[in-house]
């Protein structure tokens, strides 16, 4: 693997978790939001990674080239529904549609994720340092 693919690796890394931050902020967004049907109530959002593998000339196998999104799911969990009556929202039965989001799994998400985004950046950062040591080594 050339040196200068730990660069690559370190920044699809960075993107992957960006959008995994970004999708925990919008789940968190909507966390209190309600709707008058099941079908338009907001449901839960998260990312899909997948390996991004490549093959090198002086390699027979496919080695580790990173990570991207695959894809965003939309969680199947159910709906929450509550009778509230009286809220401005209920449906003819009296029946408000909230989201199925749940903020204590997207904190511990975003925790997570901020911590992954560290990581690959203190990966970028070593990698510059050893780069750049071996470069003064023949001053």
């Amino acid at each position: 693997m050339p040196l200068f693919d730990v660069f690559d690796i370190s920044s699809s890394a960075l993107h992957a978790q960006n959008v995994r931050l970004n999708t925990v902020a919008s789940n968190l967004a909507n966390a209190e939001s309600i709707s008058t049907t099941e079908e338009g109530a907001y449901r839960a959002k998260a990312p899909v990674f997948e390996e991004i593998l490549t093959r090198h000339d002086n390699h027979p196998m496919e080695l580790p080239g990173g990570v991207r999104v695959k894809e965003v799911s939309v969680s199947d969990a159910p709906i929450n529904k509550r009778y509230q009556p009286n809220h401005p929202m209920a449906d003819k039965e009296g029946y408000i549609f909230a989201t199925n989001v749940n903020p204590v799994e997207e904190m511990a998400n975003m925790m997570s994720a901020s911590r992954s985004y560290e990581n690959s950046v203190e990966v970028m950062n070593t990698t510059k340092q050893l780069l750049m040591r071996t470069l003064n080594m023949g001053k």
